[in-house]
């Protein structure tokens, strides 16, 4: 059976596979720029608050990171099943858990970043703005 390491691995593989698909490069741009922030996001805003930033963006491309991270969540909380539940949780989580959830957010952005810049070629500055 793959560790937990590898199961992150393997999923954000799957999705960032998904987004080299995507015809139009800006777009993937956009998701690999917010696949960058997330990390300083997190340990400066706390997790609620970089995920709701992320929510908060106009470019569904970008959202597609919290739709990305609900997958790998789901086996912490069953309830996350989408970015509204991610979400959710997120906000009524006690401390404790609320801790495990952003290790492991921190711990899946890692391996999203090391493909995008693998797989997408998109190295962090690179990105374009997130604004729109």
């Amino acid at each position: 059976m793959p560790s937990l390491d590898q199961q992150r691995a393997l999923l954000a593989h799957k999705h960032v596979s998904e987004v080299k698909k995507w015809p139009d490069e800006k777009l993937r741009k956009k998701y690999g720029g917010m696949v960058h922030r997330l990390p300083a996001l997190v340990r400066s805003a706390g997790l609620s608050q970089a995920l709701h930033f992320v929510s908060s963006r106009k470019s569904d491309d970008q959202k597609r990171v919290l739709e990305h991270l609900a997958a790998q969540l789901g086996h912490i909380d069953a309830r996350i099943k989408s970015r509204e539940a991610l979400l959710e949780v997120v906000r009524g989580a006690p401390l404790p858990k609320y801790l495990v959830l952003t290790r492991e957010v921190l711990a899946c952005v890692d391996w999203y970043r090391r493909l995008v810049q693998g797989e997408l070629g998109i190295e962090a500055g690179e990105q374009d703005d997130d604004r729109d």
